[in-house]
């Protein structure tokens, strides 16, 4: 509401300034100025003002403007005589607006074809009146060529008037858009990070409910220890141990199974080209890679067609893959994203040209807590990325490999997923 007021302001300074760029088509006092043009723009702008009251108070101003400045420069002329000269004014610009407000022009959704004919329709209207306000006694010089002029005049600033607004519109819908694919792309940013979470979630409840079991053993072998009374609050002290464990693993069950709920309602939205996917990859890691300060050039090829797929599972499998090795290279250097079809399944391959893995060092990778990447501050990352790929790749069936291409020496993890677990069912 406080844009619509702050255009309905400007718009009653706007169009009597704007009207005194004009020119006199019938040399007379009829004239045909900028004046309407910018308030035809304003009546499509302002939505919640009524245009009569927006008709009604310009033709009050413009009047009155238009006699203010007539007296500076003619001061021999009575206002009187000023009035009659300018008041006609005040009729084309309540009539324009109230047909603009009975055809309602500015309704939603906005019909450009629909307005520009109707505008034409409602200037000439408007001129009509005006003309015979002005020639009320006259009325004998409206004719098929004063028809005529009006008509092209309608037509001119309609079109002008249009154009501008339309392109006005095709910008703003195309902020939007970008607005809306932001906004997207960081919520499914978002729920596949929620998809890595829940399996570290998962992990922490297996090992709670390992230390509860392990907890409750150790009480009951205490307890057996009769001959030694010190070792019943050794035993009392495992017990209450075994139960604050128990605890937490409960209070973990319950997020673990929110959070279960929050990814497991799916809906057509949740399944996307695997073009589109590997794009948002691509963008969101070039974003990484700048803000570490580093130039890396990213591909991505789709060998075979596929159908929309699971993009939170993919999201969080390859854009894992796709961040580590943004880690991993220096400064500069390659990425490359691939898929294909193999014997039924998607094969995934991402593969850059960072220093590489040592052959030691490749099966310790995937253990949980391993890392080789640290922090300015010397604090080792989580190590959970790849240990998180292989239970998800697991869970799905399918394979994960890790080796160096022979001709290039470049890093390549492959990914092998069975495709039916990613597709939407029914």
């Amino acid at each position: 509401m406080k844009t619509n007021i702050a255009a309905f302001v400007l718009m009653l300074i706007a169009v009597p300034l704007a009207g005194e760029l004009k020119f006199f088509p019938f040399h007379d006092e009829f004239r045909v100025s900028l004046g309407i043009p910018i308030f035809f723009f304003f009546l499509l702008w302002i939505q919640r003002i009524p245009p009569a009251l927006s008709g009604f108070l310009a033709g009050i101003l413009v009047v009155a403007f238009r006699i203010g400045l007539d007296s500076l420069v003619q001061a021999d002329v009575s206002i009187g005589a000023l009035y009659l000269k300018h008041f006609p004014a005040f009729f084309y610009y309540l009539a324009y607006a109230a047909l603009f407000q009975l055809l309602r022009l500015n309704q939603v959704p906005y019909r450009p074809v629909r307005v520009g004919v109707l505008s034409i329709f409602i200037e000439i209207i408007a001129n009509l009146v005006e003309f015979s306000v002005r020639h009320a006694d006259s009325m004998g010089q409206l004719n098929l060529e004063v028809v005529g002029k009006l008509l092209v005049i309608a037509v001119i600033r309609s079109f002008f008037v249009l154009g501008f607004f339309n392109i006005m519109q095709l910008r703003q819908s195309v902020l939007a858009e970008e607005h809306e694919r932001k906004e997207k792309e960081r919520v499914l940013l978002l729920v596949s990070n929620l998809y890595e979470e829940s399996v570290q979630l998962r992990k922490t409840l297996q090992f709670a409910e390992d230390i509860t079991r392990d907890g409750y053993e150790l009480y009951r072998q205490l307890q057996q220890v009769r001959s030694l009374d010190e070792l019943d609050p050794l035993a009392r002290k495992a017990l209450s141990i075994s139960g604050q464990v128990h605890e937490i693993k409960k209070d973990n069950q319950r997020i673990h199974a929110g959070l279960s709920k929050l990814i497991a309602d799916e809906g057509p939205s949740d399944y996307m080209d695997l073009p589109d996917i590997m794009r948002l990859i691509v963008r969101t890691n070039d974003k990484y890679a700048a803000s570490l300060g580093k130039t890396i050039q990213f591909g991505i090829e789709v060998n075979d067609p596929f159908p929309p797929l699971h993009v939170y599972t993919l999201l969080s499998l390859m854009n894992n893959l796709a961040a580590n090795a943004v880690e991993a290279i220096p400064k500069e250097g390659t990425i490359a994203i691939s898929v294909s079809r193999t014997q039924g399944r998607i094969e995934i391959q991402v593969r850059d040209n960072g220093p590489g893995i040592p052959d030691r060092k490749k099966k310790l990778v995937f253990t949980p807590g391993y890392t080789s990447k640290y922090d300015i501050s010397g604090k080792p990352s989580t190590g959970m990325g790849l240990y998180y790929i292989r239970e998800v790749v697991k869970e799905l069936q399918g394979d994960i490999e890790l080796q160096d291409d022979p001709e290039t020496g470049e890093t390549v993890f492959t990914l092998l997923l069975p495709i039916d677990p990613l597709t939407q069912k029914g």
